[in-house]
C-alpha cells in the first residue's frame, strides 16, 4: 500500500470519526458527565481519533525530525498541534481522575474546553485540505 493510500485511509477515517467524537464531547458538556455509558463510549471513540491523528503525523513527517519540522508550519497547524498534546494531556488526568471518582470534575470542564478548541481547529484543518477528499477524475 502506498503513503498515499495510507493517507486516504487515515484522513477518511478522521473524517468519519470527527462528528462522533464531537457529538460525544457535547453530550458529555451538556449532563455535566453523568452515567458511565457515556463516558465510556466517549473514551472508545475518541482514544482512537487520537491515535489516527498520530497515525496522520507519522505519514506526513516519518518520526525523523518531525519536531523540527513542525516548526515550520503555519501557525494554525502548531496551534492544532499544541491543542491536540493539551487535549490528550488532559484527557488522561481526566481519565484518571474520573476511574478515582466516578464524577465529573473542573478538570474534565478544561479538558473539554481545550477538546472542542481543538476540533475546531481539526474542522478548520480539513476544509483547507478539502482538495483531498474529493474525487479526482
Amino acid at each position: 500500500m502506498t503513503k498515499a493510500q495510507k493517507l486516504k485511509i487515515c484522513d477518511w477515517t478522521l473524517v468519519i470519526l470527527l462528528p462522533i467524537v464531537l457529538a460525544s464531547s457535547i453530550q458529555l458538556e451538556a449532563t455535566s458527565s453523568i452515567g458511565i455509558f457515556p463516558v465510556i463510549f466517549h473514551i472508545a471513540v475518541a482514544l482512537p481519533f487520537m491515535c489516527i491523528i498520530i497515525w496522520h503525523i507519522s505519514l506526513h513527517f516519518q518520526w525523523k525530525k518531525w519536531l523540527i519540522k513542525f516548526s515550520k508550519l503555519k501557525v494554525p497547524t502548531r496551534i492544532l498541534w499544541w491543542l491536540y498534546v493539551l487535549t490528550f494531556i488532559s484527557g488522561i488526568a481526566t481519565f484518571i481522575h474520573w476511574i478515582l471518582e466516578n464524577e465529573h470534575s473542573p478538570l474534565g470542564g478544561i479538558h473539554g474546553k481545550i477538546g472542542f478548541l481543538m476540533i475546531i481547529f481539526a474542522i478548520g484543518h480539513t476544509i483547507k485540505r478539502i482538495k483531498f477528499f474529493k474525487r479526482k477524475k
